[in-house]
């Protein structure tokens, strides 16, 4: 309890107004990141990790609606600076080159075990350098959205094999169009392709294996931990 209320304590007037409103308004910081259309865990590492260091505005009007009240009330002034732990700062070796952002790489063994995930990760050191054009036009993403994830087990062979990284979009649950998902199966992270049930209600979903040794199956979309889609692969020949 001590060690939470001085990380509360340390936080900027912003994310501790985000977090009284968060409390009062009797939500929490996973719906109201669903209710601005991000990744259940987009608020809780704005909050705890400054990933982004400050809301866009499309993202305060968004979260304002949600919480009933008004988006001057989440936006920091130009001269923001977020306090830190009085410990040295981390510099390189993963400052990004200017036109490059750094990605993260999830350490899938230590996310992995029976009820061991609540949307946080748990990171390597590693980290994947990818130039901001790259990211913007052919990832249509956004550089704090991705995640690099080791590909583990044979179950979407030809197209992944294990130890294959993909770089997912946490931002991109929805599996419309269908595509290549890294999941949540209750046990690890792992990746299917993910196909929407037309016409279906309420909203199921086929999560399908591309190694035909492996069983398709259907189940209610709100039943499937979607982590992130993936938008690209790196093998090693």
């Amino acid at each position: 309890m001590g060690r939470r209320r001085k990380d509360t304590d340390q936080l900027d007037p912003v994310r501790r107004r985000l977090l009284r409103l968060v409390a009062d308004s009797r939500t929490n910081l996973r719906t109201a990141s669903r209710a601005m259309e991000r990744n259940p865990a987009y608020l809780h590492q704005f909050i705890h990790r400054g990933t982004p260091k400050v809301l866009a505005e499309d993202d305060r009007e968004a979260l304002a609606e949600h919480l009933g009240c008004s988006p001057d009330l989440l936006r920091h002034d130009r001269g923001f600076s977020r306090k830190t732990r009085r410990k040295p700062p981390v510099v390189a070796p993963h400052a990004a080159p200017r036109g490059y952002s750094a990605v993260p790489e999830i350490d899938v063994r230590a996310s992995a075990g029976p009820g061991a995930w609540n949307d946080e990760f748990e990171r390597t050191k590693d980290m994947w350098l990818f130039a901001d054009p790259l990211i913007r036009h052919e990832f249509r993403a956004k550089p704090e959205d991705l995640q690099m994830i080791a590909v583990d087990g044979d179950s979407m062979e030809p197209l992944l094999s294990s130890g294959d990284r993909i770089l997912i979009d946490v931002s991109r649950q929805v599996p419309v169009p269908p595509g290549i998902f890294v999941i949540w199966d209750g046990m690890g992270l792992v990746a299917k392709r993910i196909e929407h049930v037309p016409h279906s209600e309420p909203a199921r979903v086929v999560l399908k294996s591309l190694n035909p040794e492996y069983d398709s199956y259907e189940r209610p979309a709100e039943e499937v931990r979607v982590v992130g889609r993936a938008v690209w692969v790196s093998r090693r020949l």
